[in-house]
């Protein structure tokens, strides 16, 4: 078993699997490093309790710090790792500082992607991902103001809702012909797009942002520019494009990267003694998808740093479940299971009209993917559906006398 340890960000991921380290019995040294100022803690609230107040940066910490003083993890906040030499196994600190380390795990997550239009710099125009991005944008966040958001994907929608029941007026910008595009099916779409419009949310969607514009005589934004001849007004901005992975850091140590750190089953990387997790990984699912792909979730991060702990630790890896991921918008509970790519056929339980539904993505008469919302019971359901890939008549999954627990 190695004797050091070095996990490199100290995010979900990260945090992770320092903690799990210790579970599969590792007794070496553990070294957590990050760049930011706090322990590893959650980022979903971000976008909702935090920034509406319900929830204090505290509260967000995965374990407090007498967690890992217990565990004997050593935790390096607010520390840049700036270079990995992969032949005498070591890296090297924004300090200069150079330590050994016998497995090494990359849990570098990603940085919002950043709008290229005239203004972007502007003040008040701002990104949502970490604490002190939160709180940076708390002053302006205030009842009254004119909020513009780019981006209708998860965090701009999440935002959204808290945005208008804190009273802000909101515009939604989004670039694609509906919001959720890349995520879900044009009837869930549709149906989000109704629920932020009933709360008073306006939403464009098919709509360039070209460039951001100062209110007179000020160094903040004061309009947002929609091509030629549109412009709306707004005291602040909200960006939610995407994410970006951080895969600079492997990169410049030859690492295979495409698109995320290339990882096997293992989550090893294409270096036998360097492990990659969370966000900035690219994986196959462990044959749930058919292709490499990046996925963006606190459970597949989580479930990455426990496998890459357990490979490392020579224990068997626990059992993989399909992707899922989750939104909370309003009284609304969205549940995404599975990838819904490629499907020819979608099949709707209960009523799109109302506030309590799941869908059915099928290709070829096999469940690829599900989405619920406030369905909690028919979602375990669904996930158990999805990953023994069943085949079920679209007229029986559509039947609500039917318990969806019966068809397992």
């Amino acid at each position: 078993m190695p004797e050091t340890i070095i996990v490199v960000g100290a995010g979900q991921a990260g945090g992770e699997a320092a903690a799990q380290l210790r579970q599969y019995g590792f007794d070496g040294r553990i070294l957590l490093i990050g760049d930011e100022p706090q322990l590893p803690y959650q980022r979903p609230p971000l976008s909702k309790a935090f920034l509406s107040g319900e929830a204090s940066a505290e509260s967000l910490l995965l374990r407090g710090a007498a967690a890992y003083e217990k565990n004997a993890i050593e935790v390096r906040r607010g520390t840049v790792v700036e270079h990995i030499d992969r032949h005498d196994r070591h890296v090297t600190l924004g300090t200069g500082e150079t330590i050994h380390y016998d497995k090494l795990i990359l849990a570098t997550g990603g940085r919002p992607r950043k709008m290229k239009v005239p203004g972007a710099e502007l003040e008040n125009i701002f990104y949502v991902r970490t604490i002190a991005d939160v709180e940076a944008l708390k002053p302006a966040f205030l009842p009254g103001k004119k909020l513009a958001i780019v981006g209708g994907g998860y965090i701009g929608l999440e935002v959204a809702a808290v945005a208008i029941k804190s009273g802000l007026t909101v515009t939604v910008l989004e670039g694609a012909p509906r919001v959720l595009a890349r995520v879900t099916s044009p009837e869930m779409s549709a149906f989000y797009e109704r629920v932020h419009r009933a709360q008073g949310v306006e939403i464009r969607t098919g709509v360039a942002v070209s460039g951001f514009f100062p209110a007179a005589g000020g160094s903040g934004v004061g309009f947002v520019e929609c091509g030629e001849d549109d412009t709306i007004p707004a005291d602040l901005v909200i960006v939610g494009i995407g994410l970006i992975p951080n895969t600079e850091l492997a990169e410049t140590a030859g690492l295979l990267v495409a698109n995320g750190i290339v990882v096997d089953d293992a989550e090893r990387t294409s270096d036998p003694h360097i492990y990659a997790i969370g966000d900035c990984s690219a994986h196959a699912h462990h044959g749930f998808l058919q292709r490499k792909v990046r996925l963006e979730s606190v459970p597949n991060a989580a479930e990455q740093a426990r496998i890459a702990a357990a490979n490392i630790c020579g224990k068997p890896a626990p059992a993989v479940t399909p992707p899922w991921f989750w939104s909370d918008q309003y009284k609304l509970k969205l549940q995404m299971v599975g990838l819904s790519d490629g499907y020819d056929n979608l099949v709707i339980r209960g009523d799109i009209e109302g506030e309590s539904l799941i869908t059915f993505y099928l290709e070829k008469d096999v469940i690829i993917a599900a989405d619920a919302v406030n369905r909690v019971a028919d979602f375990m359901a669904a996930k158990k559906l999805v990953a023994d890939r069943r085949s079920i008549p679209p007229e029986r999954l559509a039947d609500e006398s039917t318990p969806l627990k019966t068809l397992l």
